[in-house]
């Protein structure tokens, strides 16, 4: 290479040139051409990588957002009232070297968990205690096979001087009263599937064992096999009770569990159950896997992974992986490892070394049934009771968290406000966040429109935005985002075509932005299930567009003013934004006579799981800041009644009003501008 050539001035231009055209070009770059969200879609049998945590405070934070997604996907957010357990316990036998009991006790109210307690003949003081879900194998807890046995494994914890409870899942052996398939759209509105059931059996099969008089409740463990590996890290991630967990034969980072009971609607988007099992970090885990079932690679993807959330504690020591040479499994080399981890971390035996399981038998089936020659309890629920109960314990919890004070909507924030967000599973975007492609700029009638594309950084959507710009702007700045649905008219319609609202807004000169959020998501492969626990619904993404939108607008705008206006289904879209979003100057939306009070109503036109336990529309408003809201074309049906309430409860009554029928864009322009123009008084609500 010759350092001494002369460079010639035009191609010192031309570098220079390139130099300052390199950040733009990167900048468009970061928008992609073709949405994420309606190219692909996730399933449980997908390969799912680990992100890197860097720090404790980052995982942490993780953890906490990861907890409310669990919590709200069960249907557990808020958490339902903790009522008496009416725990039976009877039918003792005699073991020689332990006792087995049979169990029912009441998690809800007419719902009754069922199993047995094994119990150590010979102790002294306080003992450890351990929780011992099952998987989904053919008899349930009741499976002696080879391959696993439950009643094996709760005979040898009581034998080593553990308290342990081996319940039912739901629709397995005494728990008959329910189906494990139970659950369906409408429940899902409310919450309500068989994982939360299960989930929420678990909280109540702790609060059992504690309520033992020799259980220590400060040394709790927890260890189940496939579907009973997924309840055992679903629990220990929402409840710090479990301070040793071993989940067996689940935890994957490409098999995520292929039961109805471990898939309910947003519990794995984005995120997977490796990131469930570091939740227990730096409580101690033993992961165990085999070499014949999807844990194969535990040893080199999933623990080292779990291992480096450990590693931010300090606490590398109390997490460790063992893998059997079987198939899928909970033999006996599996259970006796896991005895000694429980031992050294309950019970202080030195070393992690297996314990061997003693042979002893296993206790007839009549001495493990709970109802066997017993009448089941009464008050006891069918399905289509226990869902009647559940939607009307809903109601009512949210009827009295209603606020009237500031204190009061705090707390209605966090907990309904949080319930509505992980139903939505959407976010209004940090000032940075939200990358615009280059304006696509044309005059039409003497108009500038620009067509602009955005996404949001590292997330690979993209949305279309058209904005319009006044040939006199007004002073001061106002913009107007109108959210438009697929039954508008298409957003890039010429002014001397448009209603006449689009014709009027830039007449009057404000900036007018038009935003179709997301159009749909492509239909799922054949075979793949659980759509809704690791996709975002559309009507979702479409909310999440909207907050997308109004990021960019509010980067915009500057001090101007913001109002938004919006017809039919994307009125709901964009109500539902408004609980995420920053207050917006004004809103004026046409809910098209959407009948909010008909779950049926909710299937067809907005299907978004949770969002009635969440309180839909009433809890959009109320957690949102109480901005002038005009909420027209209810028919009488809309009930545009408690959102009233909500605005005259907390003194900001006559920012809110409420119209029958649809009202003309002239009307529609009074609210959202006011001025000297004409007021709307017919027929309105304070």
């Amino acid at each position: 290479m010759r350092s001494s050539a002369r460079v010639k001035p035009r191609s010192v231009l031309r570098v220079l040139l390139l130099a300052a055209l390199i950040p733009s070009i990167a900048f468009a770059q970061e928008v992609p051409s073709v949405d994420r969200r309606a190219a692909e879609v996730r399933h449980l049998d997908l390969t799912y990588s680990f992100p890197t945590y860097r720090t404790k405070a980052e995982w942490l934070a993780r953890a906490e957002h990861l907890r409310k997604q669990i919590l709200a996907s069960a249907g557990l957010w808020p958490m339902p009232p903790r009522g008496a357990l009416n725990a039976q316990v009877f039918g003792r036998v005699d073991r020689g070297d332990h006792t087995i009991e049979k169990v029912y006790f009441e998690s809800l109210p007419g719902f009754f968990v069922t199993g047995n307690l094994y119990r150590p003949k010979k102790s002294a003081g306080k003992l450890p205690a351990v929780l011992l879900p099952h998987g989904h194998w053919t008899y349930g807890r009741l499976e002696n096979t080879p391959l696993n046995s439950g009643p094996a494994r709760a005979a040898a914890f009581a034998r080593q001087g553990f308290v342990a409870f081996a319940h039912d899942m739901v629709g397995y052996n005494d728990s008959a009263a329910i189906g494990h398939r139970y659950g369906g759209e409408r429940e899902a509105l409310w919450g309500i599937s068989v994982l939360g059931l299960q989930l929420w059996n678990s909280i109540r099969a702790i609060d059992f064992l504690v309520s033992l008089p020799e259980v220590d409740a400060g040394r709790l463990g927890c260890t189940g096999e496939s579907g009973g590996g997924t309840q055992t890290f679903l629990l220990a991630a929402v409840d710090e009770r479990i301070k040793v967990a071993a989940p067996v034969n689940m935890i994957s980072a490409h098999m995520q569990g292929g039961d109805l009971c471990e898939n309910a609607p947003n519990l794995r988007i984005d995120t997977s159950n490796v990131e469930f099992g570091a939740m227990m970090a730096p409580r101690p885990m033993l992961m165990v896997s085999a070499t014949g079932d999807w844990t194969k690679n535990t040893l080199s993807v999933e623990y080292p992974a779990v291992r480096g959330v450990y590693r931010l504690f300090g606490a590398e020591d109390r997490v460790h992986a063992i893998q059997v040479d079987a198939p899928h499994n909970y033999n006996q080399e599996s259970r006796e490892a896991v005895y000694g981890w429980f031992a050294h971390f309950l019970q202080g035996r030195a070393g992690r070394d297996p314990i061997k399981e003693q042979s002893g038998g296993v206790a007839p089936l009549s001495d493990q049934l709970v109802f066997l020659g017993r009448p089941r309890p009464a008050g006891e629920l069918d399905e289509a009771q226990l869902s009647a109960s559940l939607i009307k314990l809903a109601e009512s919890q949210l009827t009295e968290a209603q606020p009237r004070d500031a204190a009061a909507l705090a707390r209605f924030r966090e907990s309904y406000g949080t319930a509505l967000r992980y139903s939505l599973m959407a976010e209004y975007p940090e000032p940075d966040e939200v990358i615009a492609g280059p304006a696509r700029v044309t005059k039409v009638a003497g108009l500038t429109k620009e067509e602009i594309s955005l996404t949001r950084r590292g997330r690979g959507d993209r949305v279309v935005v058209t904005a319009w710009k006044p040939e006199r702007p007004s002073d001061p700045p106002s913009f107007v985002l109108e959210v438009r649905s697929r039954i508008d008219n298409p957003v890039d319609e010429k002014p001397e075509l448009a209603p006449s609202r689009v014709a009027e807004f830039l007449r009057s000169g404000h900036t007018l932005i038009q935003v179709v959020p997301f159009v749909g998501a492509p239909p799922a492969p054949a075979g793949v299930k659980f759509l809704t626990t690791y996709n975002r619904t559309d009507d979702a993404n479409r909310v999440q567009d909207i907050l997308t939108a109004l990021a960019y607008v509010n980067k915009r705008k500057g001090p101007g003013q913001l109002s938004v206006v919006a017809d039919n289904e994307a009125a709901w879209w964009a109500l539902l934004a408004r609980s995420l979003a920053p207050a917006i100057d004004r809103m004026a939306v046409n809910v098209a006579g959407f009948d909010d009070a008909s779950d049926e109503a909710f299937l067809k036109h907005l299907p978004i799981p949770g969002l009635r336990r969440a309180g839909d529309f009433a809890t959009a408003v109320t957690v949102a800041p109480l901005t002038p809201l005009l909420i027209h074309n209810t028919g009488g049906r809309f009930r545009a009644g408690r959102i009233a309430e909500v605005y005259g409860r907390l003194g900001r009554g006559t920012d809110f009003r409420e119209h029958r029928d649809r009202l003309s864009d002239a009307d529609l322009r009074a609210w959202l501008v006011p001025g000297p123009t004409k007021r709307i008084t017919r027929n309105t609500r304070k």
